[in-house]
């Protein structure tokens, strides 16, 4: 008998991403020359649905996108990439979502966002669609839209016994109790110093971070920390357990969506009930091969490629 697939419901931003290739990133004050610029469909929650739908998953996205020429390239993407978009609504009096992204010769980035659609997904959208949330394997969420409408997308789920990993990005020092309670929640390192006051800048310092967020009311907590792979944590009968996960060494050339292609692949993993820490360890796989290419949604991995990475 064919196996089902997870079903996982992403509620979250759509953007256009403007690509920028230059020598190095600039410096306060400093012009420089880009050698390219790309335009590649990206956004947190669209890079993370493509990224689950790439290893396998069943994807809803509800989102927003605007009345440009990018709205209808965007629901383009995500539709041939496998992703559901008929709760996508279309904003009459805004723009979409885009991500000015520029990458160094080395592969690492900076980015600035400009919400414009995104930040008009509301509580009310969230709730027209509440029996799509109720009826998913896993709630997947981050903080690019308004934080309400994030805040009844999880109620909805938790009400429903739906699970919830909750990506914290971009983070914020102060963010709802409802927001920690969460079944996974999985920031970056940055995004973790924000949330605990705690640099994260080794396996132990993620370790006490990750303690800090389970007090907070997680029930598993999963850092990430770049090259150095991600730290582990759960808490099973009032004992907190810890463990180290290693990435994988490839070559970079861009490190955008890395983060969204660990997320999706963790989300599918756990959504077909794999153990955490092999959830972790090709979710690890799956970020790594995210760098070897340029781009957002196109760098993110299908499944056959992260079983056979060795």
């Amino acid at each position: 008998m064919k196996k089902r697939r997870p079903k996982i419901v992403v509620v979250g931003s759509i953007n256009m991403d403007l690509v920028l290739r230059c020598e190095h990133l600039p410096l306060p004050g400093e012009t420089i020359a880009a050698n390219q610029c790309v335009e590649v469909s990206g956004g947190k929650g669209a890079n993370q649905a493509v990224a689950a739908a790439k290893m396998g998953a069943d994807v809803e996205i509800i989102g927003r996108v605007g009345n440009d020429v990018f709205g209808p390239q965007l629901l383009r993407c995500l539709t041939e990439a496998g992703v559901g978009t008929q709760y996508v609504k279309a904003c009459e009096d805004c723009g979409s979502g885009l991500a000015l992204v520029m990458v160094e010769r080395s592969g690492q980035n900076s980015i600035v966002i400009v919400p414009a659609a995104n930040g008009q997904l509301s509580r009310l959208d969230i709730r027209e669609v509440a029996s799509v949330i109720g009826a998913a394997d896993m709630l997947l969420v981050q903080l690019e839209c308004p934080l309400e409408a994030v805040d009844e997308a999880i109620a909805i789920a938790q009400a429903a016994g739906v699970k919830v990993l909750l990506n914290p990005a971009p983070a914020s020092k102060s963010l709802p109790n409802r927001f920690y309670e969460v079944d996974i929640i999985c920031p970056n390192q940055t995004e973790a110093e924000l949330l605990t006051g705690v640099l994260v800048d080794s396996y132990a310092t993620a370790t006490t971070a990750a303690k800090m967020l389970l007090d907070r009311g997680a029930a598993k907590v999963v850092i990430t920390l770049g090259k150095d792979g991600a730290c582990v944590a759960e808490r099973n009968d009032n004992r907190d357990e810890f463990t180290s996960v290693a990435s994988r060494q490839v070559t970079a050339v861009d490190t955008t969506a890395a983060g969204d292609a660990f997320i999706g692949a963790l989300a599918t993993y756990l959504s077909e009930y794999q153990e955490l820490g092999l959830a972790c360890r090709k979710a690890c796989i799956a970020g790594a091969l995210a760098t070897t290419k340029l781009g957002a949604q196109t760098s993110l991995p299908w499944r056959a490629e992260v079983e056979a990475f060795r």
